[in-house]
């Protein structure tokens, strides 16, 4: 339920700021009459977006077992690999999502409100789905139950909160330092979906290594203990893993979290890249 609460939290701000942004670039520019078309786009996005759930699911009911872990554990990967280009490009992207929306917004307008609409099914369709497919995968890794889709639902209701007291004004939030950290604690998450999606395919039989362990702590961590419980629900641990899935969550999660953390290089200008050579000279 965490992990999928934070999922669902981060992704849904991310949502929620883009919307609050394109509703900003319409009232500054005089244009409440492509509001509906807004709504509209963003309507249709969280449609499809449950939609695509819905159909991973039904999808994996009618499968054999091999079938099934083949189909899971590649997904699982396929939303690790989304998760992170998510990551990284909200990482670069963040201080320029105000102009690169504003951008997009006018030539629209130029168009009409149903370009308007297409922009936010775009914006918000893309978290949409992205968020979907990872919050699948994450809750085949934490385990079935109510509990995966309980913590997203909540994270989004939050997201939803702050994202309209931020547009308000109501509420000032440290955005690069949110999503360095939220990032940071995804990429655990996603580390833990990794190696999911690793021992899926090995029981596929797609993967070699089912049977060779890196470790065992079953008898010291149950699974059906409350803090197996928590460790599965937060960051995907297992007990027994295999060499192949330690293998794999220390290759992504450490060179992950040291990109993700590391402090961003502030930007310069034209003007002052040439003053600067210009002094050297």
């Amino acid at each position: 339920m965490t992990a999928n609460l934070l999922i669902g939290l981060r992704e849904g701000l991310e949502a929620s700021l883009v919307v609050g942004l394109l509703v900003a670039a319409l009232v500054r520019a005089g244009r409440r009459d492509a509001l509906p078309a807004v709504v509209v786009g963003v309507v249709a996005a969280v449609l499809l977006s449950v939609g695509l759930g819905a159909v991973l699911e039904l999808t994996s009911r009618d499968m054999t077992f091999r079938q099934q872990e083949l189909f899971g554990g590649s997904l699982s990967i396929a939303s690790v690999g989304l998760v992170t280009w998510m990551v990284l490009w909200m990482r670069r992207a963040a201080r320029d999502l105000r102009g690169d929306l504003g951008a997009r917004v006018g030539s629209a307008l130029a168009v009409g409100p149903l370009a308007v609409g297409v922009v936010a099914l775009l914006a918000v369709g893309r978290e949409g789905l992205e968020t979907a497919l990872f919050l699948w995968a994450a809750a085949r890794a934490t385990g079935a139950g109510t509990g995966p889709l309980v913590g997203a639902v909540v994270g989004l209701a939050v997201a939803v909160v702050l994202g309209w007291l931020v547009y308000r004004g109501a509420l000032r939030l440290d955005l690069r330092r949110f999503f360095t950290w939220s990032g940071a604690a995804l990429v655990v998450v996603a580390g833990g979906v990794l190696a999911y999606g690793v021992h899926d395919l090995q029981e596929a039989a797609v993967l070699p290594g089912l049977t060779s362990l890196a470790f065992d702590v079953s008898a010291v961590v149950p699974p059906a203990s409350w803090y197996g419980a928590l460790l599965k629900g937060t960051v995907g641990f297992t007990p027994a893993t295999t060499w192949l899935q330690a293998v794999a969550w220390v290759l992504y999660v450490v060179p992950m979290l040291v990109v993700v953390l590391r402090p961003a290089r502030p930007r310069t200008t034209a003007r002052a890249e040439l003053e600067t050579t210009a002094r050297a000279a």
